[in-house]
Order: structure tokens, then sequence, then C-alpha cells
């Protein structure tokens, strides 16, 4: 029996001439250059002065490490933009998971570009308390803001701040109002009452809600529903618009067990739809009539004085913080700490107070020295 002739298999690919490389290794080496070269203080403030979006990014990034050898810049470039900042509208949105937070803010944020605005959205995502990673997908779910050119959309992790704020979120909003942004909106990673840090950082606090959902007794809950300037009630569209009608009436009626403002305003509800963009334009009105009371009043720069000073206690009492944990003496005493409080060889209050007095004693230390 003769042995068939083996045939190459089809699938082989011939020998051919190699396609050209798509990438220059030229430009690749240029552009990883770029972006080791660090820009100074100067630069970044004069780049966000001039509406440098690439400058304003860099500047937030260096607000938001850790790093104490970042720190004296980030402080330098904060103090230049601060005469700048303060001119914008500060709106602070929440609502639970689903809502429809993000689809809100994108058709917000596109009617008010459309009406000249220059919108800044602080998107402050929830990190994992076992990964204490986050997504970051803000950009990815507000595909069309995202290519409008005024505005500009920052994804921060939240990490392990209160009320799920970045760290850093109340100084962006001082780098973002100097790089010409009229409106700025922060949007947090749901409801809670620990909500009151985005509450102390705008000037408007909108809390989104959805009918149906059992949200009509979550109305006379106290906490956040005594922090919301206005109530709307998202997805109001289809089959939902009369459950979102009853909706509405429901909070009305839930906003007359807590006490008046302090600033007078008394809080509305409202009804919209992301998707229809029905009930858009009737938010932004509820806003402008807020400005317009708030302002002439005063109470409007009253809390803005008020917020100023409550977060520079915030950040004395953060950087305490950073710094007891970043002291060497401790990073050596804490893990064997921590096992013999785990033992109960000494008690939490006993082992804390241990550790701060060696903070403290190593401190004086340091005076002494100096």
């Amino acid at each position: 029996m003769q042995n068939k002739k083996s045939h190459p298999s089809a699938l082989n690919e011939k020998a051919g001439i190699a396609p050209p490389e798509t990438t220059s290794l030229t430009s690749i080496g240029t552009i990883q250059h770029f972006r080791k070269i660090q820009p100074s203080a100067t630069a970044l403030v004069e780049g966000i002065l001039a509406g440098n979006i690439t400058a304003l990014s860099r500047a937030i990034t260096l607000v938001e490490s850790t790093n104490n050898n970042h720190l004296s810049k980030a402080n330098e470039v904060i103090n230049a933009c601060l005469p700048h900042s303060g001119k914008s509208m500060r709106i602070g949105i929440t609502g639970v998971p689903g809502v429809g937070k993000s689809t809100f803010i994108e058709a917000f944020g596109k009617f008010l570009t459309n009406q000249g605005k220059k919108v800044a959205v602080l998107a402050v995502d929830p990190s994992s308390t076992i990964s204490h990673g986050s997504i970051l997908g803000d950009k990815t779910r507000m595909e069309e803001l995202v290519k409008d050119k005024n505005a500009y959309i920052r994804p921060s992790a939240s990490g392990e701040t209160l009320g799920g704020v970045a760290r850093k979120t109340r100084e962006t909003i001082t780098l973002c109002e100097a790089c010409g942004f009229d409106t700025i909106i922060i949007e947090t990673v749901g409801v809670g009452q620990s909500e009151t840090a985005v509450h102390s950082m705008v000037d408007f606090f909108l809390l989104l809600k959805i009918a149906g959902a059992g949200d009509e007794l979550q109305g006379i809950k106290r906490g956040i529903m005594e922090m919301a300037d206005a109530i709307v009630i998202n997805k109001a569209d289809g089959d939902n618009i009369k459950k979102a009608q009853f909706a509405k009436m429901e909070f009305n009626r839930a906003l007359h067990l807590f006490p008046a403002k302090k600033s007078g305003w008394i809080p509305k509800t409202s009804t919209c739809s992301a998707i229809t963009q029905e009930g858009i334009p009737v938010v932004w009105e509820i806003i402008q009539k807020f400005l317009a009371l708030t302002k002439e009043n005063q109470s409007f720069f009253e809390k803005r004085k008020e917020q100023n000073q409550y977060w520079m206690l915030e950040t004395i009492n953060e950087q305490l913080k950073i710094n007891f944990y970043n002291q060497h003496e401790i990073q050596n005493l804490l893990e064997p700490t921590k096992k013999a409080v785990q033992n109960n060889e000494i008690s939490p209050f006993a082992a804390a107070q241990k550790l701060l007095n060696l903070y403290q004693n190593s401190k004086n230390n340091q005076q002494n020295m100096d």
C-alpha cells in the first residue's frame, strides 16, 4: 500500500513580508520621557489658569498623592489657585445604588453645557475594603458628556474617607474652579448618615430617589432627608410616571416633618427622566431659585465660611493621622501591638495610649535635637 503524499496544513501561513511596526519606538520613548518630567508648581498653576486640562489632571493627581514629598508642592499649587476659585456653583448629588446617578448627571451636565456652562464632575467611586481597589468607571458610563469640550470628569477612589468623599475632593474643587469651571458636580457613592461630608463642601445638596422601591417609607427618616435641598424622583418615564408623581406627593408630606432650614430655603420635590430629558430643566430652575434666595439673604456666603473652617479642622485631623502612621517608631511597634491586643495581652485603650505616648515622646526628642 502506497503512502499518501503528506500535504502541508491549509492553516499554515506562507512566509511573506513582515508587516511594518504600527508603533514607533522613538515615539514611545519620547512619551515616556515627558511623563517622567514633573512640571513645577508654577508651571501647573499657569496651565490651570489658562484652562489646560492636562495641567489640571496632573495637579489633582499631585494633590491626591499620599507621598509626603508631594505635600509642599501640592499646597503651593492650591494656595496659588485659591484667589481664582470660589466662583462656581457646587452641587452634591447622592442616592441609593441603582437610582441612576451617573445617567442623571450626564443628562444634567449636557443640559448645562448647552446653556453655556463649564461643568466639572467629581465622581467618587467606592473602594473595596478587601482589595482596596476601585473601578473608576464613570467616564465609561457618561460616554456622551466625556466627549463634551465644556465638561471634565474626574473619577476618584473613596478610600477610607467618611461618606465616600475622596480624601482631597475639597482641594480638587478649588483647582477646577481656578481652571474656569463654573458648575461643580460631586457624585457620591450612595446614601448614608456619613453623607454629611458631601453636604459640608457643596452649596446645593440634591437627593435622587426612585418610585416603587419602598423609598416612600424612607421619606420620614431623618439624616439624609434633613440635608437635602431638593428631592428628585428619577426614572419618571413610561409606566413609572404615575408612581413617580405619587412618590413626589409622599416626599412633599415628609418634608413638612423637618424643621426649617437656617437659610430660609424650603426644600423642593420634582420628577425627571434622565433618559427622555423630561424634568431636567426644572431641576436647574430649582437650583437657580435657591441661589437667588440664599445670596440675597447672605446665607450662601455664611455657609461657605463655615465650610472653610470645617475643612481646616478636618485637614488638621487627617494630617495628624498621616504623621502618626508614617513615624518610624510607630511602624515598628504597630504590628506587635496589634497582636498583643488580639491575644488579650493588653486592652485596646491601653495599647492606643502606649502608641500615642511613643509618638509624643518621639516628637519631643526630635524637637530637642532641632
